[in-house]
């Protein structure tokens, strides 16, 4: 009796916890990189080590990117990076943590989202709003982003002989590709 009320509480709960377990996605691909147009030179990196979960069923959503991982056209401007700017060895991640809203994942078409949170750089957390799209498939969720970001609100300090060198504000751009877990 007690192997048959087992078996029919597995069958009943069954479809809940891979209901739950089906919501939870894993960015398989990831970019981030960034763009500084300064009047002396333009710095571009690209980081494709970014690690992010999403959960659909609140559209919680985690990105972690590690900052030695960007990679540079020149070798010294990736050690300055990490050594001047960034202090990648005190601060060795940039941390996302916030909701996407307004998606449907009944609309295979690209859709225009909003994603609330807050984004951890250098050590400062910001309460970040930024828009982007989302686009849902039955095998993968592609999510993009583009924003700006001012250097000075996350603590990064350029030096006074190279403000012509390094723009304020740079451009972020994310694309995350999500399999279900």
């Amino acid at each position: 009796m007690k192997k048959v009320k087992a078996i029919i509480l597995l069958v009943l709960t069954t479809p809940v916890v891979l209901s739950v377990y089906g919501q939870k996605y894993a960015a398989e691909q990831s970019l981030v990189s960034f763009f500084s147009d300064a009047p002396v030179e333009d710095i571009k990196a690209e980081n494709h080590k970014a690690i992010s979960l999403l959960n659909v069923s609140t559209g919680e959503v985690a990105i972690s990117i590690p900052i030695k991982d960007f990679e540079f056209a020149k070798s010294l401007m990736k050690e300055h990076f990490n050594e001047k700017y960034l202090e990648s060895d005190k601060y060795p991640k940039a941390i996302f943590q916030g909701k996407f809203i307004n998606f449907n994942l009944n609309d295979s078409s690209e859709q225009t989202v909003n994603a609330t949170g807050k984004l951890t750089i250098h050590g400062v957390t910001r309460e970040i709003k930024v828009s982007g799209t989302f686009q849902p498939s039955p095998n993968q969720i592609v999510a993009r982003s583009k924003f700006v970001i001012r250097l000075e609100d996350y603590k990064v300090k350029i030096p006074q002989i190279l403000w012509n060198n390094i723009a304020e504000e740079v451009e972020v751009t994310i694309a995350l590709t999500y399999k279900r877990l």
